[in-house]
């Protein structure tokens, strides 16, 4: 593809060489540069790539795409510059790849808690009603029940490239559905510009991520984007931020809840220990839905699911028929089988809200104590630390505070931060800066009719200590503590 193609809707400055030339490949990471490549110079928080161009020119690099200048570029070598090199990957991806997401109906949920859950739920009920569905997001990235080959480094929402691509690769399966995880940071950092979204939706709220941006009003701002990019919006009427989606949002918005008037309405809520239940007021039907997920979280979960589903074109009852099939996601309220009659889960929540959502509803439905077992994650936001402490000891009948990711931080330091919470409380906890001994030690305080939660890593199976990365799986610590 000739080069001022990809460049189409672009402003940008030629600084040498001509955008009449043949582009084989694109790319920002310089050890994958092929032959006649374009290679994207992207500043990010801790890497600027504009450092790597050399080695890209080397392995085959015949232009670059630049934010600021670059020295000693040979003149064979195209150089084009733009203010945002960020959007223009994205849009350069966008038409290399044929612009892909107009080609099925692409549904981007974003939100600090329940992205994960949801965006799930939406791809087994879609999957239910025989659509073939592709999803992108923390814990799978496939095509019907197909792994996809594109390689995503990005945890959550891949970079613009890689998300492309696997754009691609789910239009040429045939999928017909596309549903994503669209974090705060990629809306911010231009990684979902130029997809074409036909569904948003907004699930919460509350703190998180504020390492970095800084303040809350700059972390909801960035979730507000998604609203001005889609053709149709569903919002958690619960949440104040909706009033912000509905005023700022481009599209037809509708919403849900609980507590206020909404067009997907739950009452009559019935919490059971394994699942719940409630009436569902959508116009002038109303519906009984059961969903084998605890929680009055996964009530919210569950009326998004069914209101997503629905814009996409399903039916209720074949919604709700789906719903029913679904036992959980990896890592969210996921039990861990025992004859001790311990209710054990391990849980993602690694936020303040998250963390006391998943308290409060085990709490409802233990029959004894609840005991807590959780920590921070290190090069993080910090300030959530003594907040989560205070909301695991007023709640909790005891806590192990312990490590998660420590990352670059002192381990002990960040239990210490946490402890400061937890003093204001009168409950009983323990500092263990072993995982694996804490984890044996919360289910080693359990008796019959408990609960013990797990906290904070939920589906990750590693655990990173400085600089290495270590083989850490919460579930298999329980499962190995009940095996003995």
């Amino acid at each position: 593809m000739k080069l001022n193609e990809l460049l189409k809707g672009l402003t940008y400055e030629i600084i040498q060489g001509s955008d009449n030339i043949e582009i084989n490949n694109i790319g920002w990471d310089s050890r994958k540069v092929l032959s006649n490549s374009l290679f994207i110079c992207v500043r990010n928080r801790n890497v600027d790539r504009h450092s790597y161009a050399s080695a890209a020119i080397q392995n085959g690099a015949v232009a670059l795409v630049i934010e600021h200048d670059i020295e000693e570029v040979p003149a064979k070598v195209t150089i084009i510059k733009v203010e945002d090199s960020k959007k223009a990957m994205a849009s350069i991806a966008n038409i290399y790849f044929g612009e892909p997401s107009k080609k099925f109906n692409l549904i981007g949920i974003t939100g600090t808690n329940g992205k994960t859950s949801v965006t799930y739920f939406v791809y087994k009920v879609l999957e239910n009603a025989g659509r073939l569905t592709g999803i992108i997001g923390t814990i799978e990235n496939k095509v019907g029940d197909k792994e996809l080959k594109t390689e995503k480094l990005n945890p959550t929402t891949p970079d613009s490239i890689e998300l492309q691509a696997s754009f691609k690769e789910i239009s040429e399966a045939g999928g017909s559905d596309v549903v994503m995880e669209v974090t705060s940071s990629a809306l911010d950092k231009g990684r979902v510009y130029e997809c074409d979204f036909n569904i948003g939706a907004f699930t919460n709220l509350t703190q998180d991520h504020l390492e970095e941006h800084g303040t809350m009003e700059n972390y909801k701002n960035a979730k507000l984007k998604l609203f001005k990019k889609c053709k149709k919006t569903l919002t958690n009427i619960d949440d104040p931020v909706s009033k912000e989606i509905i005023e700022t949002a481009s599209g037809e918005v509708f919403t849900y809840g609980i507590e206020r008037a909404a067009d997907f309405k739950a009452f009559d809520i019935v919490y059971g220990l394994n699942f719940i239940e409630f009436s569902l007021s959508f116009k002038s039907q109303i519906k009984n839905v059961k969903f084998n997920v605890p929680g009055k979280f996964s009530v919210y979960n569950a009326l998004a699911t069914i209101g997503i589903c629905y814009l996409s074109g399903l039916e209720l009852e074949e919604i709700i028929e789906g719903l029913k099939n679904i036992t959980g996601v990896p890592g969210r309220i996921e039990k861990i089988a025992n004859d001790k009659e311990i209710l054990t889960i391990v849980d993602y929540a690694h936020s303040p809200d998250s963390l006391e959502n998943i308290i409060k509803s085990m709490k409802d439905i233990a029959r004894g104590k609840v005991i807590t077992v959780f920590g921070c994650g290190g090069n993080r936001d910090t300030s959530k630390r003594p907040i989560m402490g205070d909301i695991a000891g007023k709640l909790s009948d005891f806590v192990v505070i312990t490590s998660d990711n420590p990352r670059n931080e002192n381990p002990a330091a960040i239990i210490d931060e946490i402890e400061q919470g937890i003093l204001k409380t009168n409950c009983d906890y323990i500092k263990s800066e072993n995982r694996e001994e804490a984890i044996y030690t919360a289910l080693g305080k359990a008796n019959s009719g408990d609960v013990v939660i797990i906290a904070g890593k939920g589906h990750e199976t590693y655990q990173i200590l400085g600089d290495n990365i270590i083989h850490f799986d919460d579930r298999e610590v329980a499962r190995k503590y009940f095996s003995r």
